[in-house]
């Protein structure tokens, strides 16, 4: 694999994980109620822990995303 390669490769993969972490950003800012109550409602939560699962989850794919994506990519790019 080529130094090119990789660089590009990191490069979209940390482009498509910034897209679904906002778009998942948005649609749980904006259906925020209406998704807790349903999600609540199959796994048995309280609205409230449904919402601290949402937020716990959002800034877990933002730390996977920084580490596995952005991280190598900006090594590569100062290479």
């Amino acid at each position: 694999m080529t130094h090119e390669f990789l660089t590009t490769f990191f490069g979209w993969m940390a482009a498509l994980n910034i897209a679904v972490l906002l778009f998942t950003t948005v649609m749980v800012l904006l259906l925020q109620d209406w998704i807790a109550g349903i999600h609540g409602k199959l796994f048995q939560m309280e609205q409230q822990d449904v919402k601290r699962a949402y937020f716990r989850y959002l800034a877990n794919y933002k730390i996977l995303t920084l580490v596995f994506c952005i991280v190598p990519w900006l090594a590569l790019k100062l290479m």
